[in-house]
């Protein structure tokens, strides 16, 4: 376990983007539908059982949350999309917070997007790919809940991803994760520490 993500603790939640804290830093964004298993995604990572707020009742995500490593890095859980039942107003707002921060913030250095390994590749999936390429941004794609398919599935769900990954020019990349079980938290800390290093160092 890398000890780093440990330390990570709440700073802030921001309904928009100027109540962010200041864009100036590292920062990596989690994005997924509502039921993908993101605040479980986060909570593995960081190994803390109530970092992230998780629910049983998708779609409580509605702000940006912001989770400081250290005064330079930071974590941030985007508003889940596509499931929450809740006013059209109350989702456009969210999802304009959620667009501005991805197309603004210079200090954004790449997105985990979470997707269910047995539902992946959802038309708001590769609707964050799209934005995501045309920014361009990098983005690397986490497979939750890997431990409820069977080897081949396994495989299978991650080769489909791979392949749909090719389509896009942006350095996409993709790995199979089960926060339950603990499965691929060491290749994601590879991944947020290559985004989170600070390339201004000699």
């Amino acid at each position: 376990m890398n000890k780093r993500y440990r330390q990570a603790r709440f700073l802030t939640s921001a309904a928009k983007l100027k109540r962010a804290p200041s864009d100036e830093g590292y920062e990596v964004a989690f994005a997924g539908r509502s039921n993908a298993g993101k605040s479980s995604a986060i909570n593995a990572l960081c190994d803390q059982k109530a970092l992230a707020r998780t629910s049983r009742t998708p779609g409580r995500t509605q702000l940006l949350n912001f989770f400081e490593i250290d005064p330079e890095r930071r974590l941030v859980d985007l508003p889940g999309y596509g499931y929450a039942k809740v006013s059209e107003n109350v989702k456009r707002d969210w999802q304009g917070a959620l667009s501005d921060y991805l197309q603004q913030r210079q200090c954004l250095r790449g997105l985990i997007l979470v997707m269910d390994a047995r539902h992946p590749l959802k038309d708001y999936d590769l609707q964050m790919l799209a934005w995501a390429n045309q920014i361009p941004l990098p983005v690397h794609v986490l497979l939750t809940k890997a431990d409820k398919l069977n080897r081949q599935q396994s495989g299978t769900a991650l080769q489909r991803v791979e392949e749909a990954l090719r389509e896009f020019s942006t350095n996409f990349s993709v790995q199979l994760f089960s926060a339950l079980k603990r499965w691929g938290i060491d290749e994601a800390h590879a991944q947020l520490d290559r985004w989170l290093a600070d390339t201004t160092a000699p």
